[in-house]
């Protein structure tokens, strides 16, 4: 077969089987991988053990650093090779993630969940995983079924994490740039994203509604038309206008951008909730056998009494939501009244604010670390707290201390820490810290999906 008719029936993800002299081939198949019109294949067998000619071997060397298809070299014949390779078994290792989604999608999407799991005896333990937790977010993600928007779609982390989301029918999603660019990005990427809607915000109708919405959000605080147009062409801003006009449930961005370039237009646009005017965040820190809320590890940096307070109360109904019991620790560097000083008051103040708002919610305050989460020290330092060596919602009294005690545990314990998770806004948007994983974007996806479905 020529190469004109080869091209025509390639198909993005083939493994070619060719004789190792077939140069027409091996060149067509470097160039299809770096072709927008052209499908990536996943690799090539070289038959017959021949291996190509220098030439051609320089060629592909040249392009090693770009061309990540895989090359092998068989010394059987085309058709003894493919009928070897036939033999092969798939294998799903633990480290399988893309495998793993797909095999779960497929799983949830064939299989009558509800009906299968009323045969086994529920048991239902005190003790929660990293692996329940997650588990749980995807569970509840799924139940709710929205639609995120992630305006970072040319980063590989961002392709990778929706195409997990995508296999595992979590949510809905669309991506935010030039199509083809993405399309063919995933592709080089080995990657199936087809199930995602993609907009080109420049060549969208919705670009001037967009702009026009915003100019009358935003005119009476000086706004000319003309730069809401400049502002909308941002994708983080654009982003945000959909989920305002509610054309996707939430938005996750932040791998490329900073935390003001995704909280600015969301507080600009979306605001914040009813008796609320302060956006904070939180962290779920899994640790081995529990969940603790750590708050607030990435918004504010020195919040008064008053914003201290109301940190306190959005992370319980957050915590809340999720299913984690409500029993706050407002951290000090003392435990009640041992200690003095202007931090030790306004963690005491607080305290007291949130017991006169919320009085149905367990919390203590000023409290250490160690005799928040520790029963040993709590008996001695404050037996008869209800929180004391319990508490399941950490409130750090500044940013400083609130982001370093997160990375600490993270890092020493091992600790798989999901987030930061912004609370206050009246519909979800979600930060992402520049130095994510996959993991991370998936996390926070499915945990937007469920904010979305308790703010609806």
């Amino acid at each position: 077969m020529n190469l004109e008719h080869y091209l025509s029936r390639m198909q993005d993800g083939d493994f070619v089987i060719v004789p190792g002299d077939r140069a027409d081939i091996i060149v067509g198949v470097l160039a299809s991988s770096y072709s927008k019109h052209h499908a990536m294949v996943s690799g090539i067998m070289l038959t017959g053990g021949v291996m190509p000619s220098k030439e051609i071997m320089s060629l592909l060397e040249g392009a090693n650093e770009s061309f990540s298809v895989p090359i092998l070299l068989s010394q059987k014949d085309t058709f003894s090779t493919a009928l070897e390779i036939s033999k092969v078994h798939a294998k799903i290792r633990p480290r399988s993630e893309r495998k793993i989604a797909l095999a779960l999608g497929a799983f949830n999407a064939s299989v009558d969940i509800s009906t299968f799991s009323d045969k086994f005896f529920a048991y239902k333990s005190d003790i929660t995983t990293p692996l329940m937790f997650e588990y749980g977010l995807f569970e509840k993600a799924r139940a709710q079924r929205k639609h995120i928007v992630l305006p970072e779609s040319l980063d590989e982390r961002i392709l990778r994490a929706t195409e997990v989301l995508l296999r595992r029918d979590v949510v809905d999603i669309t991506l935010l740039g030039s199509e083809e660019d993405i399309r063919f990005k995933a592709n080089s990427l080995d990657l199936d994203i087809s199930k995602a809607n993609i907009i080109e915000p420049h060549a969208s109708p919705l670009q001037e509604k967009y702009a026009q919405d915003f100019y009358n959000l935003r005119k009476d605080k000086g706004l000319s038309l003309l730069a809401a147009k400049d502002a909308i062409a941002h994708s983080t801003y654009f982003a945000t206008m959909m989920v305002h006009n509610r054309d996707a449930d939430g938005m996750v961005s932040g791998a490329i951008h900073t935390t003001q370039d995704t909280i600015r237009p969301a507080l600009q646009i979306i605001k914040t909730k009813e008796n609320i005017d302060l956006v904070s965040s939180l962290f779920f820190m899994c640790m081995d056998t529990k969940v603790l809320v750590y708050a607030d590890c990435a918004v504010n940096q020195d919040p008064s009494a008053k914003e201290l307070a109301q940190i306190a109360i959005s992370s319980a109904d957050t915590a809340k939501a999720f299913g984690i019991e409500v029993k706050i620790a407002m951290l000090s560097y003392s435990t009640g009244s041992s200690g003095k000083g202007a931090e030790v008051l306004k963690v005491k103040e607080a305290t007291e604010l949130v017991k006169r708002r919320r009085p149905e919610f367990l919390i203590e305050g000023p409290i250490q670390y160690d005799a928040a989460v520790e029963p040993s020290v709590a008996m001695k330092k404050l037996p008869n707290s209800k929180v004391a060596g319990e508490a399941t919602i950490l409130i750090f009294p500044d940013l400083n201390t609130g982001n370093n005690t997160y990375k600490a545990v993270q890092r020493s314990s091992g600790a798989v820490a999901i987030g930061p998770v912004l609370q206050g806004l009246k519909k979800p948007v979600n930060d992402l810290s520049r130095g994510c994983l996959v993991a991370d974007i998936v996390n926070t996806v499915a945990i937007t999906a469920i904010q979305a479905g308790i703010s609806s």
